[in-house]
């Protein structure tokens, strides 16, 4: 899979948790072989756990059915760039490359406010491919929250 199509997947995981009225991310996690392994959205409001982000959601799920906590070998997409948490969540997983859709001026952690990925004193490195389907990915999110000011809400 090419990452515009990943990132396509991981647009489906976003639109499914705007529809269920969570902050629009979402994240797939692609096998060794290629095969789509996970695949996860925010659910924060819905679990009330702030840790419920789509890259952690997707992180368990792989883990779960690989057995094993160290995802190698494996690629995960992701609509938004990571925060510290996810980041951090990618570096103990082991992902060796991570594709996301848009920067997060707020709370990047994977090029836009610091790059924890590829900080070199720490004991693990992972690839990054930025900006894939940026507009998309940066839609979905300017409209939920348009959506959310007009209803009152956050």
């Amino acid at each position: 899979m090419t990452p515009q199509d990943l990132i396509r997947l991981a647009l489906e995981q976003a639109a499914l948790a705007a529809a269920a009225g969570e902050v629009p991310v979402g994240a797939v996690i692609l096998a060794p072989d290629n095969t789509l392994l996970a695949t996860g959205q925010n659910r924060r409001e819905r679990d009330e756990d702030p840790t419920a982000h789509a890259e952690i959601v997707a992180i368990r799920i792989a883990a779960q059915k690989l057995g094993t906590w160290r995802l190698l070998g494996c690629t995960l997409a992701v609509t938004l760039e990571p925060c510290p948490m996810c980041a951090g969540a990618i570096l103990n997983a082991r992902i060796p490359h991570l594709i996301y859709g848009t920067p997060d001026p707020k709370a990047g952690a994977t090029g836009t406010l610091l790059n924890l990925l590829q900080d070199p004193r720490l004991n693990h490195q992972t690839s990054i491919t930025p900006n894939i389907l940026t507009q998309d990915c940066a839609q979905i999110l300017k409209s939920f929250f348009q959506l959310q000011r007009a209803q009152g809400k956050k």
